[in-house]
């Protein structure tokens, strides 16, 4: 959760340290990305690692390290150590997040028991997303920028006195050598679509993207083909094989992918559209996460009924329709249409994150646990990534083809309103003008939650019929 929270918790801050700390257009860019860039980029690497010299041990040091690159960057003096701890916040970061999901996975050898433990990890990824700029608004309603990094290091120091005491060791394939090549490759591959991606929520497509783009995708190629040359390969393509596998980290990185794709323009609209203000829209968005919590609950019944495939299609066809829940009752006066809605969606793609991401770690062999959770871990940053970009750029699309303006509206408030909603409140005092552009966005914004619940429908019916539907139990034997 704390990770999660750390990836969206700056938004709200760079105000306040912008006046600090006087960074330039730049610096303020790569103060909010380096996080992102580099964990995404050493995931696969650092899973690896954990299997090889131990969870337990990977997790104490990237736990001691998270809070020391906390403090460093809550009392930054300057943009340039801002940026250096932000860059160490990613590393220690990716040393954590697939550490966690492969301890879960070595403890618990029940499947029933993995699969509630794996619930309540994925209630931490999606709320802790959700909860970013909540916990941001308030700690910025009370303290300086840098709390919103303090608030890591009673946590780090909580999970480094009970993980030294609690938790057992584990590794699996220790004492094999990492393949450096391999590593490099993976970085490759991953940062530049990660850059990409965020220049095209940024600025659109232009010539760097598509450059950076085809950097990550050759990359890639050059990664895969790497992988299925050596004897001990950082990411074992043959597990794509497996219908159970291959399908549930495309179920997971498509659940995601609707989730903080929504939340990047909804938390806009309940802003810019409905005037509450951040901490009122945070706690409106508590409904989605409340409802992820109940999936622990179920969870257990809902695989015993439906098995664990069409259980993933069951979650991913209730996310869509919340969606389009969402994008049917944004026209009503009162916030309970929505608020239901969001209750839906959030139960919906927890129950779709906690299976697939137990099929993820569950059909592996217990030695390459880390791993494959680096997979899991990986297809949510980029399934993350791509949904504020694709759904993002998709409500600026239809947001400026459904602007209706006065025709004596001058070139330059034209091009204030065309930019985006957020512009226009900033700079336009006309009040049929933010009007317009105020209807504008909430018609985008209902557009595109219907866009997005057809595709989570279409991901539910795939699931449903790709996904193998036996057992937890039975899918991990038959593997193994």
């Amino acid at each position: 959760m704390l990770l999660a929270i750390d990836g969206t918790v700056l938004y709200l801050a760079v105000p306040s340290l912008t006046e600090d700390l006087s960074p330039t257009a730049t610096q303020v860019l790569w103060i909010g990305d380096i996080y992102a860039f580099v964990l995404a980029g050493l995931l696969i690497t650092m899973g690896n690692v954990a299997d090889r010299i131990g969870r337990k041990r990977l997790l104490l040091t990237g736990s001691a390290a998270f809070g020391t690159a906390s403090v460093l960057a809550a009392f930054a003096p300057d943009a340039e150590t801002l940026i250096a701890a932000r860059a160490l916040l990613g590393v220690a970061g990716a040393t954590l997040m697939p550490s966690t999901l492969s301890i879960v996975r070595a403890v618990f050898l029940d499947p029933a028991q993995r699969t509630r433990a794996i619930a309540l990890w994925s209630v931490g990824a999606t709320a802790g997303a959700a909860l970013g700029p909540l916990v941001g608004g308030v700690l910025l309603e009370h303290f300086w920028w840098g709390s919103v990094f303090l608030i890591n290091v009673p946590i780090m120091v909580l999970a480094l006195v009970g993980g030294w005491f609690l938790l057992p060791e584990s590794r699996g394939t220790a004492g094999r050598r990492i393949d450096l090549t391999s590593s490099v490759l993976s970085i490759l591959a991953i940062v530049p679509l990660v850059y990409a991606v965020k220049r095209w929520i940024g600025s659109g497509p232009d010539t760097i993207v598509l450059l950076a783009a085809a950097v990550g995708a050759l990359g890639g190629w050059a990664f895969l083909r790497r992988q299925t040359r050596l004897d001990v390969p950082l990411l074992d393509v043959s597990l794509f094989r497996l219908p159970a596998f291959a399908g549930a980290v495309g179920a997971n990185a498509l659940a995601i992918f609707a989730f903080l794709g929504l939340l990047f323009f909804f938390s806009q609209y309940l802003q810019m559209v409905r005037g509450y203000g951040p901490l009122h829209a945070g706690l409106a968005e508590l409904p989605g996460t409340g409802a992820a919590i109940v999936v622990i609950a179920v969870i257990g019944f809902l695989v015993a009924r439906l098995g664990t495939g069409r259980s993933i299609g069951f979650g991913l066809g209730l996310g869509a329709l919340g969606l389009a829940g969402i994008g049917a009752t944004a026209p009503w006066t009162s916030y309970w249409g929505l608020g239901a809605s969001l209750a839906v969606l959030g139960l919906g793609i927890g129950i779709a994150m906690t299976l697939s991401t137990d099929s993820v770690v569950g059909v592996v062999p217990k030695e390459r646990s880390g791993a494959a959770a680096a997979i899991a871990e990986t297809g949510y940053e980029l399934g993350g990534a791509l949904g504020i970009a694709v759904l993002g750029s998709l409500q600026t699309a239809v947001y400026r083809a459904r602007l209706e303006l006065p025709g004596n509206l001058g070139a330059g408030e034209h091009a204030t309103v065309n930019e985006s909603l957020a512009s226009t409140l900033a700079t336009i005092d006309d009040g049929a003008v933010v009007a317009a552009a105020r209807d504008a966005f909430a018609s985008a914004m209902r557009t595109t939650s219907f866009v997005a619940a057809v595709l989570l429908l279409v991901a539910a019916v795939i699931a449903w019929r790709v996904i193998p539907s036996s057992p937890v139990t039975k899918v991990h034997h038959d593997v193994a």
